[in-house]
């Protein structure tokens, strides 16, 4: 049988692979956009591409069709040229949906993925030929065909491999050449499919057949329409990617800058998606936390938050991602990194966040503050803690109460304030000196802090004071702990391996019912603090009202006392000192009276202990002294016989490290004689200074006489008497009055005048008021004796009178 004859337009076959190399190019083309958009614009360029690929191979197939001339004529079905434009699309879809994969495709994926793409190339194509109308029956040579079926297969193949490799490498040098050559491959290979298929066809007109009626369509016409649509779209294509590489190309440069600041940068930058994943590690993380950007990228965040932090940091995480509540995204806050080496540090994180593509991104700024850490600690201890025992300080005791003051109003509950002072430090302060003193505060502090709770507080305040704020508590808890601490000193304290011994006086208030306010209740817990030390020290006492009187008639004495020196108030009396043998007058004791010009006469027993506390004591010692020697060096010039003058020195004056100077000051100024001056000492001198004999000593020296005052009340030890330079004992009156009554005082009374006679020490005994107790001592061999016996205590005047008696 005769077949028709076929002729091709050479210019639309030309026409034809112009079409299919410029579609394999905007494929290549579309696949760098595919490779590089984020999901969104992926799956966009993947839809476009797939229709613009799908439609480039379709157009190269119709117009290829159309330079076919047959001698007969041909019309075209249009639907099924339509139909026939579906394999196409979804053949290329098929194939940048491979390449669009991030990992390469395997060789299997490659072939399966090819051999689909060849069955919609083919499909494309016979359904194509299947549009023709025409008066003549299409048979197809099977080795051809099977054939333009293996050439689809194989262009199939070749066109993915060519898409992932230049979407992969598409910013190797020179890639643009490797596209064009790709694209020229592509090309050509789809266009030689097409046409082995065509030479597969024979055209085998119908017998008698009826020529159709139908207006045949100048089908070159045709051709150069379609070709010039789908180069139009191509056009678009290629502008379209045009402006989007321009784009790119400014956010690439928009990226470099970030990315050298972002390396730059000495703060660690981090950057997670929603996963918490990290995706982005600067060189300042590096050097922060330790980790090279390979081992973190793709890690989660939670290895360089420590282990405590953890779960909160999920949570904070998990709420943002849900409300977007912004806590702390936002928000610049203060946490705790770990680094590489396991090592938690103080960091400071500032985090933001963005949405892109429909997911949440974070951004981290981290700055390492472990050295702005350690000066604000400095900066803490120099403002809120004692330098000394680490303690908080006035300053930090203030806030904590203020604020445990306002949780208590709130909450209806009691706070208890603990005022604390050492008994008899500046004994051991003087004795041992100051690096003693500090260590033993240092331990008071440890073994204070040690027996509370982690809720209270232990403040130094200054010198030996401490306070402690008990908050949220009771009388019977506050009463418990007081009773603790009094406890805790019952044990020595060891410091330069000598075994020390202090007690404590603590005076309690509490808030609300003792003071309202900071300054009431620290005020009124000191005033606790001093009844407890008038009553007898080492111990406690809860502060009551009635305690204000005395407080304040004690600033009513010390203030009094401080204007008495300068306005001349006080005055020196004298007391006869009597030879027991002889009754004569051997010496006498100055002895200080104050006239206040309001109050009248206040007993020494009153403001004494208040001048020895204050440290008045001082300046008005050394007026007595100068009085005293002064009045004894006037009586000798006028011509009365010489007397020994007696001056009791307080434990704060002898204390003084000046003593002996003032002392030697005071003889030179009156001019008396050091032998007419007696000292008198008190026991508690004697056994609180390791310097009392070098001190006394000194004294001796002189040519002064020092005494032992009030023996028997106090610590009484036997072997000091053999090793301090003293002359005299003086008997305490207490021993004296009850001579006649007690037995027992009788008996210690003769003990002690032995025993001083064995050490060759002289004995005075005080208190002798009756004829009885003066023959009693004189039966005993006793010294020397005063009391009102003999006179009381009078005036240098009074005194001038019995003295010219005794001369007469």
């Amino acid at each position: 049988m005769e077949h028709a004859s076929i002729m091709y337009n050479i210019p639309l076959v030309i026409l034809s692979i112009i079409i299919a190399v410029t579609a394999s190019f905007a494929a290549l083309d579309v696949s760098i956009k595919i490779n590089k958009a984020k999901p969104l614009a992926r799956y966009i360029w993947l839809s476009s591409g797939a229709f613009a690929m799908g439609l480039g191979i379709w157009a190269m197939h119709f117009v290829a069709m159309l330079a076919l001339h047959l001698s007969m004529p041909v019309s075209y079905d249009y639907q099924i040229v339509v139909i026939s434009i579906i394999p196409a699309i979804i053949a290329s879809g098929l194939a940048l949906y491979v390449i669009s994969r991030k990992t390469a495709a395997g060789t299997i994926r490659i072939i399966v993925s090819a051999l689909l793409m060849a069955i919609g190339i083919v499909c494309m194509h016979y359904t194509g030929m299947a549009a023709m109308k025409m008066a003549a029956t299409i048979q197809y040579d099977p080795v051809i065909w099977g054939l333009s079926a293996i050439i689809a297969f194989i262009t199939s193949v070749v066109a993915l491999y060519l898409l992932q490799f230049v979407s992969q490498n598409h910013r190797k040098p020179g890639i643009w050449r490797i596209k064009a050559g790709s694209a020229l491959i592509m090309g050509i290979a789809i266009a030689g499919m097409h046409y082995t298929g065509m030479a597969a066809a024979k055209f085998t007109p119908h017998s008698h057949h009826i020529m159709s009626k139908e207006a045949a369509i100048d089908n070159t016409l045709l051709a150069y329409s379609i070709a010039f649509c789908m180069l139009v779209i191509f056009g678009i294509v290629f502008i379209s990617m045009f402006v989007d590489q321009r784009f790119e190309h400014q956010s690439i440069q928009s990226e470099r800058k970030f990315r050298s600041v972002f390396e730059s940068a000495n703060d660690a930058i981090i950057l997670a998606d929603s996963r918490g994943v990290i995706i982005s590690w600067n060189q300042g993380a590096e050097k922060m936390f330790g980790y090279k950007e390979l081992e973190v990228t793709g890690q989660k965040l939670q290895m360089i938050i420590p282990d405590k932090f953890k779960e909160a940091h999920q949570r904070g995480m998990d709420r943002y991602i849900s409300t977007e509540e912004e806590r702390v995204v936002g928000q610049t806050v203060e946490l705790e990194g770990l680094n590489k080496n396991g090592n938690e540090f103080p960091i400071e994180l500032s985090l933001a966040s963005w949405k892109e593509d429909q997911e949440i991104y974070f951004s981290s700024i981290i700055r390492d503050i472990t050295e702005r850490k350690k000066t604000e600690m400095k900066i803490n201890q120099m403002v809120y803690r004692d330098a000394l025992t680490d303690l908080p300080n006035r300053l930090l005791l203030n806030d904590r109460l203020s604020s445990a003051m306002n949780q208590a109003d709130a909450n209806q509950q009691q706070i208890g304030i603990m005022f604390m002072d050492l008994d008899r430090f500046k004994n051991i302060n003087d004795t041992l000196g100051h690096d003693a003193g500090d260590q033993l505060l240092i331990e008071v502090a440890k073994r204070i802090k040690a027996s509370l709770d982690k809720s209270d507080t232990v403040s130094r305040q200054g010198g030996d004071e401490f306070i402690i704020l008990l908050p949220h508590t009771s009388t019977a808890e506050v009463t418990k702990k007081a009773q603790t601490v009094i406890d805790l000193f019952s044990r020595s304290i060891t410091i330069k391996d000598i075994e020390l011994f202090v007690t404590p006086s603590i005076g309690i208030a509490m808030y609300p019912v003792d003071g309202r306010d900071i300054d009431s209740l620290v005020k009124n817990a000191d005033t606790a603090m001093y009844r407890v030390k008038e009553d007898g020290k080492n111990n406690f006492q809860f502060y009551a009202p009635s305690m204000n009187e005395i407080v304040s008639k004690k600033m009513q004495l010390e203030n009094g006392m401080r204007k008495a020196l300068k306005q001349n108030e006080f005055r020196v009396v004298y007391q006869p000192q009597v030879e027991v043998a002889t009754g004569k007058i051997i010496g006498v004791e100055a002895l200080l009276r104050w006239h206040h010009p309001e109050w009248g006469v206040i007993s020494p027993a009153e403001f004494i202990p208040i001048a020895e506390e204050t440290g008045l004591i001082l300046p008005i010692g050394e007026w007595v002294l100068h009085e005293a020697c002064l009045q004894n060096k006037t009586w000798q010039q006028n011509g009365y016989q010489p007397l020994r003058m007696a001056v009791n020195i307080s434990s704060r004056q002898f204390q003084q490290s000046n003593l002996v100077e003032m002392v030697r000051d005071t003889l030179t100024k009156t001019g008396l004689h050091p032998s007419f001056l007696e000292l008198e000492l008190t026991e508690s001198i004697i056994q609180d200074s390791n310097q009392a004999v070098h001190k006394m000593q000194q004294l001796r020296d002189m040519g002064i006489h020092l005494s032992i005052d009030d023996f028997g009340t106090g610590y009484s030890s036997l072997s000091y008497l053999k090793t301090f330079p003293i002359n005299t004992l003086k008997i305490d009156q207490t021993f004296t009055r009850n001579i006649y009554t007690d037995p027992k005082d009788a008996s210690l009374v003769d003990t002690i005048i032995n025993m001083a006679h064995n050490l060759n020490l002289k004995v005075i005994a005080e208190g002798v008021e009756t004829e009885e107790q003066l023959q009693f001592l004189e039966t005993k061999n006793c010294n020397e004796a005063q009391g009102y016996y003999f006179s009381r205590p009078i005036s240098a005047e009074d005194l001038e009178v019995i003295l010219g008696e005794e001369v007469a």
